[in-house]
């Protein structure tokens, strides 16, 4: 096995001596390193693998088949039957007019492509907008662009001055709200925190307002009741367009294609990536409304935005073959189906001492980790570092399970395995989750 001399891994400690897997193969939720050792992979690679890993050979001859054909083409001014296909294919599956697909190669370069159009096509109606208004904790990209309008303060620090101008409201994280706070009362405050933020920046200024319908970073932030609905009617008043980053619920991962179905709203806008392919090709997607297009449609103009690689031929004769894949094996059906059963092996984990919260829907939850389950008292940061680094993921990664202990918020673990996996998946995850973090509360009553 050669050495690692020379890759510099994403978002990795290099300099610390821990030995790095390697990983050879993977079938169905499964991973194997380059010792023969067995993972269950709880988080789909990253939110990505969503067919799972026992289809590379249908995968491989899609690409094959598109390599002997057309190994490339461009979508500047050309185009070329993959694309026109997939964009045809995208398009059925997306509710309403959300009907014109502009490929990119993954989540950050749509997020970045979504805010260049929210700019552009406000000053091809003669109106000067470029402010965007995102959430706090919310994680959408590393791109300067979409680094800009990430709500983790950490991942900007270090990159700063970024890109002008964007404003950061509430998130729809609940457990740490006042406990005799209705939802009806949260959901009022949440939107009147967007409203006044949005009067702040100035609404003509104001060109889009991003969301993800589940939030990640932080844990799986659900929205309340009339939340998202009340996000639609705000952005309407003020003549905001609204996107919806959907790179990780996209796709099935809770239940149906697009998260924006589950909660009946429609965006102007919508990312997406990841589940697109199942992570077995690099690709992504900005999928915009009719009338966001109708601008660009006018002699003369153009979305002044592209990339080589944007909508490559294999990337979307990949991309093909899994949405059949996923149509065939009624994938998104049955996280539908099984999402109940799944939520009741994490529910037991509730029981444990160091466990607050397991909030999430379809196949994609995160249990919150904390000090006093009475007062909801989080750790620190050191507190932090010591438990997740220095006990919750290596025990995880030493008992065959690849979860996320994440403290981008508050700590928590978070939890999103291949929409193939089945009930003996959900036992699996769930016991040693509990064996774990079992060890874990006493770790905790130590550290304190």
């Amino acid at each position: 096995m050669p050495t690692l001399d020379h890759l510099w891994l994403h978002f990795t400690r290099m300099g610390e001596p821990d030995e790095t897997p390697v990983i050879v193969r993977g079938d169905g939720c499964y991973l194997e390193d380059s010792n023969g050792k067995r993972y269950l992979d709880a988080l789909a690679g990253l939110f990505c693998v969503n067919a799972g890993y026992g289809f590379g050979d249908e995968m491989g001859e899609a690409a094959a088949a598109q390599m002997r054909e057309l190994p490339f083409a461009i979508n500047w001014t050309y185009a070329h039957p993959r694309a026109i296909e997939l964009a045809d294919t995208v398009a059925e599956l997306t509710p309403g007019d959300l009907n014109r697909v502009f490929f990119v190669s993954g989540g950050s370069e749509a997020v970045e492509a979504a805010w260049k159009l929210a700019r552009q096509y406000h000053t091809a109606r003669g109106e000067r907008r470029w402010k965007a208004v995102a959430r706090r904790v919310s994680y959408h990209g590393t791109t300067m662009g979409a680094l800009s309008i990430n709500g983790c303060t950490d991942l900007r620090t270090p990159f700063e001055p970024l890109v002008p101008d964007v404003l950061h409201v509430s998130n729809t994280n609940r457990y740490h709200r006042p406990p005799d706070e209705s939802e009806e009362d949260f959901t009022r405050f949440l939107l009147e925190d967007l409203d006044a933020a949005i009067e702040q920046a100035g609404p003509r200024t104001v060109a889009m307002v991003i969301v993800e319908p589940v939030q990640n970073a932080g844990g799986s932030f659900m929205p309340p009741a009339g939340y998202l609905q009340g996000v639609r009617e705000l952005c309407d008043r003020h003549g905001i367009l609204l996107c919806f980053d959907e790179v990780i619920t996209g796709f099935g991962r809770i239940g149906h294609w697009f998260g924006c179905q589950r909660f009946d709203v429609q965006p102007d806008l919508m990312t997406s990536a990841k589940g697109l392919s199942s992570a077995y090709a690099a690709i992504g997607a900005l999928i915009a409304s009719e009338r966001v297009m109708e601008p660009f449609t006018a002699p003369g103009a153009m979305y002044s935005h592209g990339m080589t690689f944007g909508g490559h031929p294999v990337q979307c004769a990949v991309a093909l073959k899994n949405i059949e894949i996923m149509k065939r094996e009624r994938l998104v059906e049955r996280v539908r189906k099984k999402e109940a059963a799944f939520r009741a092996a994490l529910e037991q984990l509730l029981e444990l001492p160091i466990v607050g919260d397991l909030r999430g829907c379809g196949y994609f939850y995160a249990l919150e980790l904390v000090k006093d389950k009475e007062t909801r008292e989080g750790f620190g940061d050191l507190e932090c570092n010591a438990l997740l680094r220095g006990f919750v993921s290596p025990q995880l990664f030493e008992r065959g399970l690849i979860c996320r202990a994440d403290d981008r918020g508050d700590p928590v673990v978070q939890i999103s395995p291949p929409l193939v996996a089945g009930q003996e998946e959900f036992d699996v995850i769930a016991g040693t989750l509990g064996a774990v973090l079992e060890e874990a509360s006493s770790a905790a009553m130590r550290l304190s």
